[in-house]
C-alpha cells in the first residue's frame, strides 16, 4: 500500500535532518494518512479511504464528500475516488 492520499495525491518528500553543529543526514517527509470512512448523501452510502489529514479538513470545510469530489482535479484523485466522483455525477 503506498504512502499516498487517495484526494490531494501528497505523497512522501525527502529532506536533511540538520543538527546543531549544522550536519545534515537524509531523512523523509511522510503525509499525515488516516484511514476514514466518508459519506455521499446523494448515494446514501459510506466509502473508505486512506487520505492525509489536510484532505480529511478540506472535505469537512466544503461541505462533504459529494462537494469536495465535484470540485476536485481529476488528476490527483485515485482510481477509487473516480470511480466514486463518476457515481456521483451520474446519480445527479
Amino acid at each position: 500500500m503506498s504512502r499516498v492520499c487517495e484526494f490531494t495525491g501528497k505523497g512522501p518528500m525527502s529532506g536533511n535532518n540538520v543538527s546543531h553543529a549544522h550536519n545534515k543526514t537524509k531523512r523523509v517527509f511522510r503525509p499525515n494518512l488516516c484511514k476514514v470512512t466518508l459519506l455521499s448523501d446523494k448515494l446514501d452510502r459510506s466509502f473508505k479511504f486512506r487520505i492525509s489529514a489536510h484532505a480529511l479538513r478540506s472535505v469537512d470545510h466544503v461541505g462533504g464528500l459529494d462537494a469536495f469530489l465535484v470540485k476536485a482535479n481529476d488528476g490527483q484523485l485515485s482510481p477509487t475516488a473516480l470511480k466514486v466522483k463518476r457515481e456521483i455525477a451520474n446519480a445527479s
